[in-house]
C-alpha cells in the first residue's frame, strides 16, 4: 500500500481507505454485519488504515460496527467519521425524509450548531468505543449555523482532547475560507469519480493551494465504474442507486460502452475496471485518498489491488478523454 500526508495533518493514510456507508445498510438495501466486521479487519490487514464512517450511516449501525471491528487494533486504524447530519431531532430544516434500516420513517436533517455537535461527539465515542476520533468532519454545510460557531466548537472539542484533526465534506470553496478565518482544516471529502468531477472546476484547486487533503467518496461511482453494474441489473427495496441519473438504463448503456473503450487499460495491466477507476481517481492532482467501500473481504483485496500499479501520463489522459466524452446524464 502507498501512503501519503493528509494536508497539514500528522496522519499518514493509504492512497485506498475503507469507506463505511454501505455497511450501514441504509440506502443500500441492507447489511450483514458479520461479514462486514471481517472486511474491516481484512482492511486493516492489508495496510487500508483508514476506516470512514458517519453517524447517519444507517443512523448510528455503522459506527458500531466499525467499533466492534476495531477492538483490541486501534493503535492500528486511523479513525475518521463525522458530524452535521441528524436523524433523531425534532425540529430543523429537513433535507430530506427517509426510513432507518428497521422501516421507521425519519427525517434527516443538517445541523451544525454547537450544541447538537457536543451531543454528536459523545454518541460517537461510545459507538466507536475509542477515547479519541483521529479525522472529525462536518459532513454536509448547515446554512442555518454561522461556520464560526462550528469551527469554535470544534476546536473547542480538540483543544479537550476528544478529536486530532478537523475536516469538512461537501464544502463549497467560499465554506472553507470561512472555516479557515477561525483555524485549521486539514482535509475535504467530496463526491469524485470520472462521472462526477465538479470540484475539478475550484475546489481541487483551492485544496492544493491550500494544503487541504482531499479524500474522495464515490469513487467507482456506487458501482457502476465497475462494470458489473449491467443492464439486466435491478436493485432491491431502499437501494437509493436506482433514483440515480447515471443509473436510469440510457444512460447506463453510455457508460458500459465507454468501459469497454477503456477495458484494454485495464488488462494491460492484469486489473478489474473497478481497480483501474480507482488508481485513476488517486492518481489525478490534488487527491489524497480514494474511499472505497466492502462488504466483504474479497471487495477488500480487490480494492487494495488498485494501489499496486502506475497508470502512465498516456493512460490517465486516455482515459479523462473518455469520461468526457460522455458529456452529462440525460
Amino acid at each position: 500500500m502507498q501512503y501519503r500526508i493528509l494536508g497539514r495533518s500528522d496522519l499518514s493514510v493509504p492512497v485506498v481507505s475503507y469507506g463505511a456507508w454501505a455497511i450501514g445498510g441504509w440506502m443500500w438495501g441492507g447489511t450483514d454485519d458479520a461479514a462486514a466486521i471481517r472486511s474491516i479487519q481484512a482492511a486493516i490487514d492489508t495496510g487500508m488504515n483508514l476506516v470512514d464512517t458517519a453517524p447517519t450511516y444507517g443512523m448510528g449501525h455503522s459506527e458500531r460496527i466499525v467499533g466492534q471491528a476495531i477492538k483490541g487494533r486501534r493503535d492500528q486504524v486511523i479513525v475518521a467519521t463525522k458530524c452535521g447530519v441528524r436523524w433523531d431531532l425534532e425540529s430543523g430544516r429537513v433535507v430530506f425524509q427517509t426510513k432507518d434500516n428497521d422501516g421507521v420513517p425519519r427525517n434527516i436533517i443538517r445541523c451544525l450548531r454547537p450544541e447538537s455537535i457536543r451531543h454528536e461527539i459523545e454518541q460517537s465515542l461510545q459507538r466507536l468505543g475509542v477515547d479519541v476520533i483521529d479525522l472529525y468532519q462536518c459532513h454536509w454545510p448547515d446554512v442555518d449555523t454561522p461556520l464560526a460557531d462550528t469551527m469554535e466548537t470544534l476546536l473547542d472539542i480538540q483543544k479537550q482532547g476528544k478529536i486530532r484533526h478537523i475536516g469538512v465534506s461537501n464544502f463549497t470553496v467560499e465554506m472553507m475560507e470561512e472555516c479557515l478565518k477561525s483555524g485549521v482544516i486539514v482535509s475535504d471529502q467530496p463526491q469524485y469519480n470520472p462521472l462526477q468531477r465538479a470540484i475539478e472546476k475550484d475546489v481541487l484547486p483551492f485544496c492544493v493551494a491550500n494544503d487541504i487533503g482531499v479524500l474522495a467518496y464515490s469513487p467507482i461511482a456506487q458501482g457502476l465504474m465497475t462494470g458489473k453494474v449491467t443492464m439486466d441489473r435491478t436493485f432491491k427495496d431502499g437501494d437509493a442507486r436506482a433514483e440515480r441519473p447515471w443509473f436510469q438504463p440510457q444512460n447506463r448503456k453510455r457508460v458500459l460502452d465507454m468501459l469497454e473503450a477503456i477495458r484494454p487499460i485495464a488488462d494491460g495491466h492484469g486489473v478489474t475496471l473497478s481497480q483501474l477507476t480507482i488508481n485513476w481517481v488517486f492518481s489525478q492532482k490534488g487527491l489524497t485518498t480514494a474511499i472505497v467501500g466492502a462488504r466483504d473481504e474479497k471487495q477488500v483485496a480487490e480494492n487494495a489491488k488498485a494501489a499496486e500499479f502506475t497508470l502512465s501520463e498516456d493512460e490517465l489522459k486516455t482515459i479523462r478523454e473518455a469520461v468526457e466524452a460522455l458529456g452529462e446524464p440525460v
